[in-house]
């Protein structure tokens, strides 16, 4: 391990549970929530809660990656680093990139385009039957009827497919991340 000096057990468990929290964050935002709350509200109400949750969570997670990267920098110095420990600080530094795109680019773009197809939902009569796969055939219509629809869903498909890119990537990195530190609790 290459350490100059040794953390303290305070620090141990707030780096422990700053990647915890992350982690478990991530698996419910990422993989539980959302399939829960699509079939249980409306379509535009389902948007509208992601609108005010996505900025909380994606600056959550920036702000546990950051710290998870700056506990970890101040006690394994560039100089001292194996190849698995860079492995790891890379981790953590691509874990802090994709929450910073997400929290500042990738999901206020992607908030905004899905208001603007939701007030052309609106407009049709759409949005307010509960699970994604009901009305799949008016959508349809409306796409291929309205030139403006069209360019906004493959906008919003753009934006919501990249920030998704994004939540995987992090997700993964701090998944290897606590797997790593869970089998080397003692290098903490």
């Amino acid at each position: 391990m290459a350490t100059e000096g040794d953390p303290t057990a305070l620090v141990k468990v707030l780096h422990l549970l700053v990647l915890s929290f992350s982690w478990g964050m991530q698996v419910w935002v990422s993989f539980i929530a959302g399939f829960v709350l699509v079939q249980k509200v409306t379509r535009h109400t389902f948007g509208l809660v992601q609108s005010k949750l996505f900025p909380v969570y994606f600056h959550c997670l920036l702000g546990s990656a950051a710290v998870s990267l700056a506990l970890y920098a101040v006690y394994h110095p560039r100089e001292l680093l194996d190849w698995h420990e860079t492995v790891q600080m890379c981790l953590y530094l691509v874990a802090l990139v994709a929450a910073g795109v997400n929290g500042q680019w990738l999901g206020p773009a992607a908030t905004r385009v899905m208001f603007q197809m939701r007030e052309v939902e609106q407009e049709h009569g759409l949005g307010q039957q509960v699970g994604l796969g009901s009305q799949k055939e008016a959508y349809a219509q409306l796409r291929e009827r309205d030139p403006k629809y069209r360019v906004l869903k493959g906008a919003f498909g753009r934006y919501h497919g990249m920030s998704s890119l994004c939540n995987l990537v992090g997700f993964l990195c701090t998944t290897a991340n606590l797997v790593y530190t869970a089998l080397n609790l003692s290098t903490i």
